[in-house]
């Protein structure tokens, strides 16, 4: 399985707007259920950080398909002040979870 993890930092008038276009990302992921994927999305304690995790399973990214998703990442370099960083991983193991 590989992962994405995404960091970033929002400029802070533009952060609670950032959680509410993530929500409507998870709104649309439970409603479509495509598999092949778990998402996690964070908002660090310093209230403009965030960080998402994808887990996938085989080659494509479901993500990318969903609107909301389109939505969210068409926008989001408008929101940041520094990022977004996208960093590609691979997975060893996860709790509770699968082993890799």
């Amino acid at each position: 399985m590989g992962a994405v993890v995404v960091r970033y930092t929002t400029r802070p008038d533009r952060a609670d707007e950032n959680e509410q276009l993530i929500r409507e990302v998870f709104a649309e992921l439970a409603a479509a259920d495509p598999g092949g994927v778990e998402y996690t999305a964070l908002r660090l304690d310093d209230g403009i950080s965030f960080v998402h995790v994808a887990v996938l399973e085989g080659d494509g990214n479901p993500l990318l398909a969903l609107e909301a998703f389109q939505r969210f990442s068409s926008t989001v370099g408008e929101r940041c002040a520094d990022g977004p960083h996208p960093a590609r991983g691979t997975v060893i193991g996860s709790y509770p979870g699968h082993p890799a």
